[in-house]
Parts: C-alpha cells; structure tokens; sequence
C-alpha cells in the first residue's frame, strides 16, 4: 500500500480559497433518497446509495422490459416513472408498475453509455457518448434543450437548485442552467471528467482522471480544494458525515475529512489488489464498494478496517446500493447479490445470465437494474 499522507495533509492543498466555510449556501446534504423516489445517480447528491423505501426480504420480479442495446446507465425513478438510457441512444420511460413504456427519445446516431438520467420537476438529464447533454420533457419525451461538449460524457448530472453539474471528456466539469441550458461556468481538470461529482455545503466534489480529487464551489465554479490522490479514478466518491470517500485505479479505498482536507485512512485488500471502478455506499456507519478483484468490501467508515467482504464469480463495476439493514450488489457474473448489511451473508440472488454493469435503483418498494444485454428488470 502507497502512503498518501504526506501529500494530503502538506503538498496537496493547490487551490484552497480563503473564506470559504463549510455551510454556505448550495445544500446538497443528503443522507438517504426519500422511499418514492430515487431521481439521480446513487440517488441523492451526497450519492449515499442508500434509499428509505422498503423492499421485500425476498425479491421477486415483478417485470421486464427488452431494450434495443445494453444498458449500462442507472436508472431514475420518480413519480411512478423509471427512466433509463441504452447503448442505442435512446433514453426510456416507463411505468413502474408495469414496465410499458411511456416514450423513448433519440439521441441520434450516438449511444447512451454509463451516464445516468436525473430528474427535476418537468425535465430528465442525460448525456451521450457523442458530448450532448439533453433536457428532456417527462410528459412528452421530447427535448427542451441541448449543449454540446467537446467529449463523451459517461458521468451523470447532479442538480442542485437551478443549476445541473454534468462532467464530460473534454476535462470541464459543467454548471448548465436548467430551465435554458445556457452555460454558468466551466471548471477545467487536466483529462477526463469520468466521475460523477457528490455536493456537500455548496461545494462539488469528484476525483479526476488527472489523479487529483476537486472540490468547486457551486455559486462561481472557483477551485476550493485540488488534493492528489495519487491515481487515476473514475469512481465517484460518497460523502458522509463531512468526509468523503472513493476508490481509485490503484487499488486502494481512500477517506478525506473535508472540513481539514487530510487523509483520514487508506484502505487496501492484503492479498487481492485490483482496481475499484465501483462507487461506494455509505450506510450503518460501513462504506461498501465494490472491487474488479470480483468481491464487495464492506469497510467501517471510522477506521479504515474491513468489516467483511463477499466474493462474486467475476469483476464487481456496478456500484451498490442499501435499504432496511440490506446490501443489493450487481456483478459482471450477472447475478444481483442480497446482502446483510452487518455481516456480508448472502440472502438471496437472482441469476440475469448477462453482466450487470449499472446499479440499481431503489424506490416505491421496487428495485430497477439493466443488464448488458439490454433488458431491463424490475424488483419488489
């Protein structure tokens, strides 16, 4: 294990804004999605993973609906609506519960990858792998705007008040205003913006393809803190309790108090060492994330210490979610694992015989994932 101490806690404060105090105004403090709804990517801005709506101990499906290509995006659901994005370029609408489909909207020749759909009042978010970022009417399906970047965009929109964050491979992180589009500002990094950015106390925070982890102020777009992380990430963090954490391309799970910007712990497996691409949980005082070493780490958010694992049949890219003491974890083997919480026993699973690449999404007693062979399924 690489020790980032020292570069946490003295070289790493590049851009650190005088002034700036936790509690300015920008929200973004959520712990958990409310039971009716889970309207973004890890279902909140904090992107805990973590919904208050109760599922069933033992799941059972309730539909299915076949798309036109895979799905590696993550739904949305808000209002009795699952919205999802396809590899053919098509962003869905469907009743959840029937799984009919309301519309689907087009977004031309270029495909929907990992970028997941946001909803807010009228309008859902998602961005495409040819650099468009779409607002799109949920009675109608139809556009209300567009704005083009210069790369594909694979993170997924996070709105905070009247403003959507989307980051895109161009190296910008975008501020969009959601009633036009127009652009409020633009944050450059030095590669790929692959993550998406967690909002805590006004501030975006999101680890970079740069190897260093960013913290913008979301009223100017100003830098507030640029840390090294010391490696390529692409997962998103969860935020917590004022601390962050995320994993990295080097194999390790890191923890960052954000009020003192130090390294809290680094965690690492002592004999499995892969790269965690997976976006972490944080729920009963654990971060729980999955790994490309094939297994869920459930990690105690206080001290860095594992708390237990659980092994898959293959890599675990699909970042899990929790509700009611359980931990629901897709994996390339193409099973949704049920785990407990506390002690990592599995309690059910259910075979999809295609990789699961998206996470799941929890609301209104129902649990929605697709998998990469295009059909989408719907638990409860």
């Amino acid at each position: 294990m690489r020790l980032l101490i020292a570069s946490f806690r003295t070289l790493s404060l590049l851009a650190l804004l005088p002034g700036l105090a936790l509690g300015q105004a920008g929200g973004g403090n959520a712990r958990t999605a409310p039971a009716d709804v889970w309207p973004q990517f890890r279902g909140n801005t904090s992107l805990t993973g973590v919904s208050d709506s109760a599922l069933p101990a033992e799941l059972s499906l309730q539909w299915t609906y076949e798309a036109d290509e895979a799905i590696d995006s993550s739904a949305a659901i808000a209002d009795g609506v699952v919205y999802v994005g396809t590899y053919a370029g098509t962003l869905i609408a469907l009743d959840l519960d029937s799984g009919d489909e309301r519309w689907s909207y087009s977004t031309g020749d270029v495909g929907i990858g990992e970028s997941s759909p946001a909803v807010a009042g009228d309008l859902v978010f998602i961005g495409d792998l040819g650099g468009i970022f779409h607002a799109v009417d949920t009675k109608t399906g139809t556009a209300r705007w567009t704005y083009e970047t210069l790369g594909e965009i694979k993170s997924s929109p996070v709105i905070v008040d009247d403003r959507v964050l989307i980051g895109s491979y161009d190296g910008y992180l975008y501020a969009l205003d959601v009633a036009n589009g127009e652009l409020v500002w633009k944050y450059e990094t030095q590669n790929y913006v692959h993550a998406t950015p967690a909002v805590w106390d006004g501030i975006a925070y999101f680890g970079g393809c740069d190897e260093l982890f960013h913290g913008v102020r979301i009223s100017d777009g100003e830098a507030v803190v640029s840390l090294s992380a010391g490696a390529y990430t692409a997962a998103s963090p969860v935020i917590i309790n004022g601390k962050v954490f995320f994993g990295t391309f080097d194999n390790d799970v890191i923890g960052i108090d954000l009020e003192t910007h130090e390294l809290i712990w680094q965690y690492e497996h002592p004999q499995r060492h892969f790269p965690f691409y997976s976006s972490a949980l944080a729920a009963d005082n654990a971060i729980v994330i999955g790994g490309r070493d094939k297994m869920v780490h459930a990690i105690e958010e206080a001290t860095g210490e594992p708390r237990w694992t659980f092994t898959t049949r293959a890599r675990v890219d699909s970042s899990p979610a929790a509700s009611g003491g359980r931990v629901y974890a897709g994996s390339s083997d193409g099973r949704l694992y049920v785990l407990d919480l506390r002690t990592g026993e599995k309690l059910w699973d259910f075979d999809t015989a295609a990789p699961l690449v998206a996470s799941p999404a929890i609301a209104e007693g129902r649990l929605v994932i697709g998998s990469e062979d295009g059909v989408l399924y719907c638990f409860g």
